[in-house]
Formats: C-alpha cells, structure tokens, sequence
C-alpha cells in the first residue's frame, strides 16, 4: 500500500492525541488496539498545520465528505467525526473506525486503501461537501 502525504490541523493534532493517549491506556481487545495503532500511525506521518492553513480539499475532522467504493462503482458520503459522536445510520463515521482513520489527512482525488478481513478495501475521494476549516469553524 503506498503512503501519500496526508495533512492534519494542528487543532485536529491536539484533540486527537488527547483520544489517543487515553484508548491506549485502557487498550481493550486486539482489534480496538489495532485502531488505535493505526491511527497513531497516521498522526506519525501527517504534516501539520495551522486551521486556517489546510487545503480545502483535505478531509479534516468534521469533514462530510463523498466517497466511491473503487470495486462496486457505489458511493457513500461520510461525515468523520470523534467516536462519542460516531452514528452509522446518519453517515457520521468515527475516527477510530478503519474507513475513518483511512481517510483522515487526504485530499480528493486521493485512492486510499487499507486491509480488511477480505482482502484490500480501495475508496476514491470524490467530492468534501463541507470542511469545518474551509468555512470558517475552526472550533467544532
């Protein structure tokens, strides 16, 4: 799987490492800490930088964002968001989820993949319908 540059706010950086330090201090199954990891991962990675400084066309925290599953040809729209607000049946998809820290940081047009149980799952970003940053809430 190649890593493309992903992209973070330093505000997202904070609130995130905040979840962070706590999930891995009450790690509970195998598969949470994966997650966990994973996520951990990603923030390693990321540039970061200030709100008003992130690209409107990288998925940020709160983002809502219109996604094509690249093997079914289907689309899904998502809103990212921390994992108490995490609710499946209105799209809001929780940074702890696979789908979620996947997308976080990368841009539209980006092919992000990651391995599921089955093999390699592969979405497309299409479309962000609404960055927090790009409209000016930088404190959601």
């Amino acid at each position: 799987m190649e890593h493309r540059d992903i992209y973070i706010t330093e505000f997202d950086l904070y609130r995130l490492s905040e979840l962070l330090e706590v999930g891995l201090s009450f790690r509970g199954n195998k598969k949470e800490s994966q997650h966990l990891d994973g996520l951990k991962e990603e923030l390693d990675r990321a540039h970061v930088v200030q709100p008003k400084e992130i690209p409107s066309d990288v998925v940020t925290m709160n983002s809502r964002v219109r996604l094509r599953e690249m093997s079914k040809e289907e689309e899904q729209m998502y809103t990212l968001v921390f994992p108490r607000d995490a609710d499946a049946e209105n799209g809001k998809v929780s940074i702890l989820a696979p789908v979620g820290t996947a997308i976080l940081g990368y841009r539209v047009g980006d092919i992000v993949e990651w391995k599921v149980p089955a093999g390699t799952r592969k979405l497309k970003i299409e479309e962000i319908l609404y960055q927090p940053e790009a409209a000016g809430d930088y404190h959601l």
